[in-house]
């Protein structure tokens, strides 16, 4: 084109300030959320081998872990629970006095309002089969499941958690979920729904943390195909159906972020699972791994995340205020 205007994209890209302006994309602290795991079988923190520069976490170290993110401005944290006993039920689950519970009684108490308390709700880290739901002659019950599932949302909103994210991919789980909370009174509190839950290889490294990899079996059964998108659809729009507040994939395939977000248009958390933070780590042997971690996540973001969680949250922080 003869009359295109010459310099004119060039222009916008000369100055870093100007850059910044005029970007289409921030990631910000306030985008992210934390992943923790609490082991109530610890008295010291534990490197997870696993995952380099990650821990399992007693209930003793909880508030320093929240007075570092308050610190970085990180609004939120998702727990994980470790129980000292587990049984074909997962009753440690729904205890009152469970890990997850006692975590967030303690961090309500102690950050009230500064720090958002999100609860993974399933039952994998609780069974001694390690899967997701109730098993029966080697299979997963599905509709026994989702009772187990109301009483878990019930016991972790009482004690204080701002919102409930189910990820066992039971089908109904969010309508069962929202039903038993609005019963027992806690009909504010929002679901953040594993809506789209691939069965992928990326979950190992978080298999061996969370202590929840199946004796028996897979989670085909119950967990995505990794081929399929138009499945993403169908099991998102279901969960908003029952009841869903938030939107999650998981893991954080930009496609089906953009496919979430640009044909729902609903809040769309993603998740940067165990594997995709250990491929970063590992890469960083060849690349600079602040750059390479910025650009990874930024482009969730561009996909149409509105939240992040991701084990690189404190990091990403750090860098960003730098």
């Amino acid at each position: 084109m003869d009359t295109f205007p010459k310099n004119r994209f060039r222009r916008l890209r000369k100055n870093k300030k100007l850059r910044d302006l005029t970007s289409e994309t921030d990631l910000s602290p306030e985008n992210l959320v934390y992943p923790i795991f609490v082991d109530e079988n610890l008295n010291e923190r534990k490197e997870i081998p696993e995952m380099p520069g990650q821990y399992t976490y007693p209930l003793s170290e909880i508030i320093n872990v929240g007075e570092e993110l308050v610190d970085l401005k990180i609004p939120a944290v998702l727990i994980f629970g470790i129980p000292s006993r587990k049984d074909p039920f997962g009753s440690s689950a729904y205890a009152e006095d469970g890990v997850v519970q006692k975590a967030v009684r303690l961090l309500k108490d102690t950050f009230a309002d500064e720090l958002l308390v999100i609860t993974d709700l399933c039952l994998c880290e609780y069974t001694d089969h390690g899967h997701c739901g109730i098993v029966k002659n080697g299979k997963v019950l599905n509709d026994e499941t989702l009772e187990i599932y109301g009483k878990i949302a019930v016991s972790q909103a009482g004690a204080g958690a701002d919102i409930i994210a189910p990820s066992g991919m039971m089908d109904g789980m969010v309508l069962a979920i929202r039903e038993a909370l609005d019963r027992e009174g806690f009909s504010d509190v929002p679901i953040m729904s594993y809506a789209v839950k691939y069965n992928s290889v990326l979950y190992t490294p978080f298999r061996y943390a969370a202590q929840s990899a199946p004796k028996f079996g897979d989670r085909s059964s119950y967990q995505m195909d990794i081929r399929n998108s138009d499945e993403a659809l169908r099991e998102a729009k279901a969960d908003l159906e029952e009841g869903a507040d938030i939107l999650m994939v998981k893991p954080s395939f930009l496609d089906i972020i953009y496919r979430i977000k640009s044909e729902l248009k609903v809040p769309t958390a993603t998740y940067c699972v165990s594997g995709e933070y250990v491929m970063l780590k590992a890469s960083s042997v060849y690349f600079d791994e602040r750059r390479s971690v910025l650009e990874y996540h930024t482009c969730r973001k561009r996909a149409g995340a509105d939240i992040i969680i991701t084990y690189y949250a404190k990091d990403i922080a750090r860098w960003l205020k730098d």
